[in-house]
């Protein structure tokens, strides 16, 4: 599990039909640097975005915790659901402690 940032989210005019009416987010995943700073930067993370699958309703600056791969898809066994990442948790407060 991996800790993210949502930036905006997705549309699609064309879906498949077991995501119809779930949520789609755009996410940067944060680096350690970015997570140890505390609060968010003015600027936007460094990583490459994701589209998360998001049942949780996050908005745009939360920060979020997500699974990617074979763990994303878990929650909607024995349904399938064609995703690669998930929003499992909306975080509302991250403490970090620097390595010994």
């Amino acid at each position: 599990m991996r800790i993210a940032r949502v930036i905006g989210s997705v549309t699609l005019n064309r879906v498949h039909p077991s995501l119809g009416g779930c949520v789609l987010r755009l996410a940067i995943p944060l680096a350690w640097p970015e997570l140890a700073a505390g609060a968010p930067a003015a600027g936007l993370p460094a990583g490459e975005s994701l589209v998360l699958l998001d049942e949780l309703g996050a908005g745009c600056g939360s920060q979020v915790a997500f699974s990617e791969g074979v763990e994303a898809a878990q929650p909607f066994f024995p349904e399938y659901k064609p995703v690669d990442a998930y929003c499992a948790a909306i975080l509302d407060r991250i403490d970090v402690e620097p390595p010994p």
